[in-house]
């Protein structure tokens, strides 16, 4: 009886620092009630910056906190954010189960309004 041998996935190089070279990664959740953004830093795998519907202070501010509205007002106040810490761009790249539309293209758009770009 032949020995089988596991079958093993190689990425190539380019494949492997593409992922490392994306700092900063956008990633977004929308439950049913609340919406959250966060951007992570890749190489030390920390969250450099934050802005969920559930805050205090934004929750006072909206009026549903899980419609287009409340997804542009996270979009602007993450834009704010990274503003803070001098951060110019962000890479953002959606599953198959994510369209591009509604509170998705709001939230992104409310990014880029305040003038943060988005690569890759």
């Amino acid at each position: 009886m032949p020995r089988q041998v596991p079958q093993v996935q190689w990425t190539t190089l380019q494949n492997r620092t593409s992922d490392y070279l994306k700092l900063y990664v956008l990633k977004v959740f929308f439950s049913n009630k609340y919406i959250t953004a966060q951007v992570f830093h890749t190489p030390t795998r920390t969250v450099a910056a934050a802005a969920c519907s559930q805050e205090k202070d934004l929750m006072e501010k909206m009026e549903s906190h899980s419609d287009c509205a409340a997804a542009a007002k996270i979009g602007q106040v993450l834009a704010n954010r990274l503003k803070e810490k001098e951060i110019p761009a962000i890479h953002f790249s959606y599953t198959k189960d994510q369209r591009y539309h509604g509170k998705l293209k709001a939230l992104v758009d409310g990014i880029r309004e305040h003038g943060i770009s988005f690569v890759g």
